[in-house]
């Protein structure tokens, strides 16, 4: 199957695209963000797409600057990391890495959706393409092994 990248530059084609990523993961999903303050992390679509996820065994994986957006506007997603807290990991980067704003998700190692700047939507939405999908994924597992749990510990006791 051939690669396929959609470019996108609003938070509803965002929002699009980040759905349709997570609706095709099956095993993993890694995402990145400095404070997942626009991925609507609380919405109910959202807590019942990652709910399929990880009720049909997917795994969860979020690193964060910080969490205290998500904590104040995001209930049901605290839930959902109390539901399912034997397959979701969330941890905080190190301050080294506080530079980094990018923002991602992986799912399954193919699928893949970026922003070049966490401060804007414009990004793209890539399928199929193994090289891309490498590169975040490297680049995902060099941010995780660079950070430590933290992120959520004082709301809901992880």
């Amino acid at each position: 199957m051939d690669a396929q990248h959609t470019p996108f530059d609003t938070r509803s084609a965002f929002q699009q695209q980040l759905a349709l990523c997570i609706a095709g993961a099956r095993h993993t999903l890694c995402m990145f963000d400095p404070d997942f303050a626009c991925w609507e992390l609380g919405s109910a679509n959202m807590d019942a797409a990652l709910r399929r996820f990880l009720h049909h065994g997917g795994q969860l994986q979020l690193v964060a600057h910080q969490g205290r957006p998500t904590e104040q506007s995001a209930p049901r997603f605290l839930r959902l990391i109390k539901d399912y807290q034997h397959r979701v990991a969330i941890r905080r980067s190190h301050p080294a890495l506080r530079q980094l704003h990018d923002s991602f998700c992986l799912a399954d190692q193919q699928h893949l959706v970026r922003r070049f700047h966490s401060d804007h939507y414009r990004g793209i939405a890539t399928a199929n393409d193994p090289f891309e999908a490498q590169t975040f994924h490297d680049h995902f597992i060099t941010i995780w092994l660079e950070s430590g749990p933290g992120l959520y510990a004082d709301t809901i006791g992880i």
